[in-house]
């Protein structure tokens, strides 16, 4: 399996924004396309493709919350790349590269709490609850860096 992430631009925006999760995953998910017109259209959003064997497979977006604090508030590997080890290798990649952010001493992700498969995924990145959101709807879990 070879695993990367990659700057989105001209020439991959489409084949990321063409990326699915099942129809079961679809409340839990936002939309990438969405996700890339909000990045644009605000500062401190990064975006990156999750490609394997050079064709993109899923999206992460992460957001510079404070001056010690990254927040990925996006991640979705494509209903036909699941369950192949693609998300696990990609988010260690992601951890490490916010990690590489001066200044970065946390690393927060939210997720539905009704998500079966979310709390004990992030949980084995180290990622500990710290409870629901401001709206009372997302889960928070944090990993001190």
């Amino acid at each position: 399996m070879n695993v990367s992430l990659e700057e989105i631009n001209q020439s991959n925006y489409e084949a990321v924004c063409d990326l699915d999760v099942t129809k079961a995953q679809e409340e839990y998910v936002a939309c990438n396309m969405w996700s890339l017109v909000e990045a644009h259209y605000n500062s401190g959003h990064t975006c990156k493709a999750i490609y394997e064997n050079k064709q993109a497979v899923g999206f992460f977006m992460w957001v510079l919350e404070t001056p010690v604090k990254m927040s990925i508030w996006r991640f979705m590997v494509d209903q036909r790349h699941q369950n192949k080890g693609i998300g696990r290798a990609a988010l260690t990649m992601a951890i490490k590269e916010i990690a590489a952010y001066p200044g970065i001493k946390e690393i927060e992700i939210c997720y539905n709490p009704k998500n079966p498969v979310a709390k004990d995924f992030y949980s084995s990145f180290g990622f500990k609850e710290t409870g629901l959101d401001d709206e009372g709807e997302d889960m928070l879990a944090l990993i001190t860096l």
